[in-house]
């Protein structure tokens, strides 16, 4: 799924100099997340994750990526220092 949710979202958030480093599903409380993890040469504020949110989750809508057992995605920065 990784790959195929790069392939989807990379061109249109190109421009905004962020990049998917990492996608995973997580389960909490009993519910599936997708978590997709952006990462940038620059630092990422609240405001360039809410515009690359809009994008990827439309992406995702519109191409019908999710499972039906997914319940929520989630879209964050990776913390600087991580490998």
């Amino acid at each position: 799924m990784k790959e195929k949710i790069i392939r989807l979202v990379r061109d249109d958030i190109d421009n905004l100099t962020v990049f998917v480093d990492d996608v995973f599903i997580s389960v909490e409380e009993g519910k599936k997340i997708l978590n997709i993890v952006l990462d940038s040469p620059d630092v990422i504020d609240l405001n360039l994750i809410t515009e690359a949110s809009r994008i990827i989750n439309k992406k995702i809508d519109e191409n019908h990526v999710l499972d039906d057992d997914i319940y929520e995605v989630d879209i964050y920065s990776k913390e600087k220092g991580d490998d």
